[in-house]
């Protein structure tokens, strides 16, 4: 396969949206079914496509494995040109291989899920499609402003998806929520794209392709670079629900459930974390940036799993974790372990799809319900949504020898032991590990464990999901125990072949990173070379304490779910202030309303009432009722009577006589 059908890998999306878009609702009344086959194989022929380049790409030589395509010119302003192309490399095709492949399961789960809804059932398919469009532009794009079209394309999905029962309140403040917070994210993700072209252009460098741009990039001032940064890392933090802008991820559950797997597990949410590796010669000049990428992310991380512990909405759980599992990826991509952090995005796109699209068939065989206190004892019922979340939840938990152990372990040895590393930062990852299992396991012992407290109508109507819903399930419990396999670190006897893939890519920075070990900074621990490589056994030994970490976590969810379940309850009644924080999620939403929301309501209220309708709206008005007034006035003269326009004469010429008699 040649590298130039790059480009049917989104046309196929977009073609779909164009098909559902326009003739949709015309096909479903002929032949509903009709309407998925056109979503599911479009997206379907993407990933063949995605595997034919991948494969292609693998048989050439790691120094050859860059290939850029240019489709067709976009914008031509004097010396600024920017094309529409795509970039074929080891980092764009290890996305948009999951990309498709986990967004395809996700279009089939839909078929099940969403054939009964009253919704319109083409206009759903439309927004998949066009979510993965958007998607697959950002991941392959060659250049900074096509990358930027695709992020905000998957920003309005989102909003689209998360607000499709619009008719719902929630659902359409979640998606409004969704959408705003990612405008302030992308205000200064724009700010810092305008800042390296001006700068690079004061250079002579007027491009925003990738290439050129980190082939130039120490025209740049340490500083501007910090600052770009920061500002590149600010958007992130909406996109990829980091702390502060991640209040919008947990909200955006109101949605349907295949959309909820499709934006946290393998799509938007990544988009941060894969811009940021795609940058990774950036970041890498800077490392006060990477200091806050990191510790961003660890504390976002244990942030959001502080939460995860109290939630009982079975998605509100899981939609908590996935900013705690993000907050990983960022922990990895802030000490410089690149490869690292884009295998954990690869492990979780599994696991969080199927953890996402188990608690689907959950919440579809009880009627949609969702609160964890009114299911259990679902493991014989659903056998296969059991069987298959417990293995993701394995996964998620790093269990040794599932998926995310490899992930997680790669991330956490690098923090300990990376020259830009911290113990600080790894221990509060180990202790997000814990709580990870511990609420993790909460879920499954509430969900599918003990009695089952839901009403005896709803437990007379409990089923297993349709295979549409649970053979994807299937596939992705295989990809969550094997799917680690690929990334086995060289302690366990592995080669570790996820970074070999991704070395080409990160390499530059590597060394970049490793130049500047030993600059100041909050958390920078600098480390000699020898003590960045140390021994296997003390990986391994790490290893065994995560492990003992995630265990412990396991066992007391056992014990206060399991066997002493009336415990949380007491230690709720206890501990009441501190139990309604976490359960009130810290109330961030609230100092945020109080803090940002309200004012800007007061302002905006202000320059509406007063200054719109009084001053701009009074002036408008005003003017244009001193001349309906004026106009009045002389409508008044033109009454039509001929004998007033006599008189009129005669006066007129009265006056002329006098004043050439007495003026002149």
């Amino acid at each position: 396969m040649k590298f130039d059908l790059v480009w049917l890998i989104p046309i196929f999306p977009l073609a779909g949206v164009l098909i559902n878009g326009l003739l949709g609702r015309r096909i479903e009344q002929k032949n509903k079914s009709l309407v998925h086959w056109i979503a599911c194989g479009a997206v379907g022929l993407s990933f063949v496509v995605t595997l034919g380049l991948f494969f292609k790409l693998l048989g050439l030589p790691a120094d050859k494995r860059l290939y850029d395509f240019a489709w067709f010119p976009w914008i031509s302003s004097g010396v600024f040109h920017v094309g529409v192309g795509y970039q074929i490399d080891p980092l764009s095709m290890f996305m948009c291989m999951f990309v498709t492949g986990v967004g395809f399961l996700i279009h089939v789960y839909s078929i099940g899920y969403m054939w009964h809804d009253e919704g319109s059932y083409s206009r759903y398919f439309t927004y998949l499609n066009l979510f993965m469009f958007s998607m697959i532009t950002l991941v392959l794009a060659d250049n900074f402003l096509l990358m930027f079209l695709g992020w905000e394309g998957v920003g309005l999905c989102s909003y689209l998806l998360i607000s499709y029962w619009f008719s719902d309140l929630a659902n359409a403040v979640a998606g409004k929520k969704a959408f705003v917070t990612n405008r302030v994210g992308d205000f200064f993700f724009a700010v810092g794209i305008l800042l390296l072209l001006v700068h690079l252009g004061a250079h002579g460098i007027w491009s925003l392709n990738f290439s050129v741009v980190f082939a130039h990039a120490n025209l740049l001032s340490p500083h501007l670079v910090t600052i770009i940064c920061l500002l590149f890392f600010l958007g992130c933090t909406a996109k990829s629900a980091q702390i502060p802008l991640y209040i919008w991820l947990p909200d955006a559950m109101a949605g349907p459930t295949p959309v909820s797997a499709l934006i946290h597990a393998a799509t938007m949410v990544t988009a941060g974390v894969y811009f940021i590796a795609r940058c990774n010669v950036l970041y890498s000049m800077s490392p006060f940036a990477m200091e806050v990428v990191a510790t961003v992310g660890a504390l976002s991380a244990l942030l959001a799993a502080s939460i995860a512990v109290t939630q009982n909405d079975i998605k509100k759980v899981l939609a908590y974790s996935t900013v705690s599992q993000l907050g990983y990826m960022f922990l990895g991509l802030g000490v410089g372990a690149f490869a690292a952090g884009l295998f954990h995005v690869l492990t979780h796109a599994f696991f969080k799809a199927l953890l996402f699209m188990g608690a689907g068939c959950v919440i579809h065989g009880m009627g949609g319900e969702q609160d964890m206190r009114n299911m259990g004892g679902l493991r014989k019922r659903m056998p296969v949504t059991f069987y298959t979340m417990m293995i993701a939840t394995l996964a998620v938990i790093g269990f040794p020898g599932f998926a995310g152990f490899f992930s997680k372990d790669g991330i956490l040895w690098e923090t300990f032991s990376g020259a830009h590393g911290s113990y600080i930062l790894w221990l509060i990852a180990v202790l997000t590990a814990a709580m990870t299992a511990f609420y993790m396991f909460r879920l499954i012992f509430m969900t599918f464990f003990n009695e089952c407290r839901a009403s005896e109508e709803v437990q007379k109507h409990i089923h297993e999901a349709p295979k549409t819903m649970t053979v994807p399930l299937m596939v992705l419990a295989a990809l969550s125990i094997f799917g680690g396999y690929i990334g086995v670190p060289e302690s366990l006897g592995g080669s570790n072949l996820v970074e070999r893939f991704l070395r080409p890519v990160f390499g530059l920075g590597k060394d970049k990173l490793l130049q500047s070990a030993g600059g100041p900074g909050l958390i920078h621990r600098a480390v000699s070379e020898t003590a960045a490589h140390q021994s296997f056994s003390t990986e391994i030994q790490l290893m065994f304490l995560t492990a003992m970490m995630v265990l412990a976590g396991i066992f007391a969810a056992y014990m206060l779910y399991m066997k002493k379940r009336s415990v949380p309850e007491t230690l709720a009644a206890n501990n009441p202030s501190f139990y309604r924080l976490l359960l009130n999620k810290w109330y961030v939403d609230e100092l945020y309303e109080k803090v940002f929301i309200n004012p800007l309501r007061s302002i905006s209220f202000f320059l509406w009432k007063g200054i719109d309708v009084v001053v701009i709206d009074g002036m408008v008005n005003s003017t244009a009722a001193f001349f309906m007034k004026c106009g009045s006035a002389w409508k008044a003269s033109q009454s039509g009577y001929v004998q007033r326009y006599a008189v009129s004469f005669l006066v007129g010429v009265f006056v002329l006589i006098a004043y050439y008699m007495y003026v002149r």
